[in-house]
């Protein structure tokens, strides 16, 4: 009997006594608490420690598909561990009937995780000693809450919110996630102000060049369209998509940054050449007119290295952010402020430092009014790195840092793992030390408050490792 449908871990326990005590499938009646108990059945044997072993691919599909909503399949996933612990190839025979359909059951269940991660709205309900709080309906094919959960719970982590599906809901309150019974849809607000914000943010990234209605509807199936505000706008746009096709047709491609020609006029004409690099300001007047690559072609600005020329230590870090590119200085966004405090307290001087990067320009995507950041490929990373060794050059710093992978490839001339050479020094030719650590845009992006921390204090000990051996 099981209490719970959908509970991997109430029908491992079972199965796990069922497959030690030897007892055959066909002896086996599973049945849900709505159905009763059978006439003739009788409690599940102890399960003897030790007894069970198989393979870890089977129990996460087990683990996935224990949430499809078939009655059948309790029944069917214990048939198939009955004969994987005495067949342990019994997976890898995709024709097999039983693994077919495990396959097939696991990629439903897969799906719906999908369609859930993508269709769950939230509403705002208020806030609370500093959280909002947000409330979502959702109605998946399967029973699958408790595997779409974490990730809410990962991409969500500052806010207070709640998933009421018709089984059950999840709420994430005070940094815990707990579950509870189902509920209706009544429960949730119909709208609240984001879903305008919503609504007005699909219009936007709504492409009328390539619309495919059969892929779309593929993809955002009719049956979530009733809880999607953006729903309601689908049938417009649709109907409108020619007339902006042909609007499109008729305007212009979008030009560079009008601020790059403001900046140019402010560099001498004539482009230095190689032999006329000789100091630090030669370099910069001679990056900010580079086109050795296309990133240059819609930057603000380039942003050429800081610092005294006498630097012991030299940061090298990927590329300009939107307010480098605006301010024409390394490390002024946010990565920088990270930077900045991270090196007050590995007790170093920031202009006492030589901060550049491995890139001079800022490579980004337009979306809207926002410039969202963008990885320069290595080709573009080995193009520029002539001006990184100009800087080496003129600086000769006791000690270079590398932060991040880009910088680690300017610097050595390959790609390398961070990881494979974080924690030592190594040296370079003319007897240069180098450390690599992380970019500190790396901390930024870690959701999860305990690995920010630890991650956070691994790079200000690199950093005061590079003070140490600098002095």
């Amino acid at each position: 009997m099981l209490a719970h449908p959908g509970d991997f871990a109430e029908w491992r326990d079972a199965a796990r006594a069922l497959l030690a005590g030897g007892v055959a499938p066909e002896d086996v009646s599973w049945r849900s608490a709505d159905e009763g108990a059978s006439l003739f059945g009788g409690a599940a044997p102890l399960a003897a420690p030790g007894t069970v072993s198989l393979p870890r691919e089977l129990l996460a599909m087990a683990d996935r598909v224990i949430c499809h909503r078939d009655a059948a399949v309790p029944a069917r996933l214990y048939r198939i561990v009955w004969r994987a612990a005495r067949d342990r190839q019994l997976l890898a025979r995709r024709t097999d009937p039983d693994i077919d359909w495990l396959c097939k059951a696991d990629k439903a269940i897969r799906r719906d995780i999908h369609k859930m991660h993508a269709f769950v709205r939230f509403r705002r309900l208020g806030e609370d000693a500093g959280r909002e709080s947000f409330a979502a309906w959702f109605e998946p094919d399967h029973r699958i809450l408790r595997l779409t959960a974490p990730f809410f719970q990962r991409r969500f982590y500052g806010m207070d919110w709640a998933i009421v599906t018709p089984d059950a809901r999840a709420i994430w309150h005070k940094e815990a996630l707990v579950y509870g019974a189902g509920g209706t849809k009544d429960e949730v607000p119909d709208s609240d102000v984001v879903e305008d914000q919503w609504r007005t943010y699909y219009g936007a990234i709504f492409n009328p060049a390539r619309v495919k209605v059969d892929a779309m509807r593929a993809e955002m199936p009719r049956k979530y369209w009733k809880n999607l505000p953006e729903a309601q706008d689908i049938a417009p746009l649709l109907a409108a998509a020619e007339a902006r096709v042909e609007r499109m047709r008729e305007t212009a491609v979008s030009m560079a940054n009008p601020l790059t020609d403001k900046w140019r006029t402010r560099v001498a004409d004539e482009l230095l050449l190689d032999d006329d690099i000789r100091t630090l300001a030669d370099v910069a007047r001679a990056v900010d007119r580079c086109n050795r690559c296309p990133i240059g072609c819609n930057a603000t600005q380039g942003v050429a290295g800081e610092g005294p020329a006498d630097a012991q230590i030299m940061l090298v870090g990927e590329q300009p952010g939107d307010q480098e590119d605006l301010q024409g200085r390394p490390f002024v966004g946010p990565a920088g402020q990270v930077l900045d405090q991270a090196l007050a307290e590995a007790g170093l001087d920031r202009t006492r430092l030589f901060l550049t990067n491995a890139v001079k320009h800022f490579k980004y995507e337009p979306r809207g009014k926002r410039r969202l950041h963008q990885n320069p490929t290595a080709g573009e990373i080995d193009i520029c790195r002539w001006w990184l060794d100009k800087e080496r050059a003129l600086v000769q710093p006791k000690l270079i840092v590398t932060l991040g992978g880009s910088a680690l490839r300017g610097v050595m001339g390959k790609s390398m793992s961070v990881t494979s050479m974080r924690g030592a020094v190594h040296e370079l030719a003319g007897g240069t030390k180098l450390v690599a650590t992380i970019h500190p845009s790396f901390l930024l992006r870690l959701p999860d408050r305990t690995r920010a921390a630890e991650e956070r204090a691994m790079f200000v000990a690199d950093l005061a490792q590079a003070r140490a051996l600098a002095a």
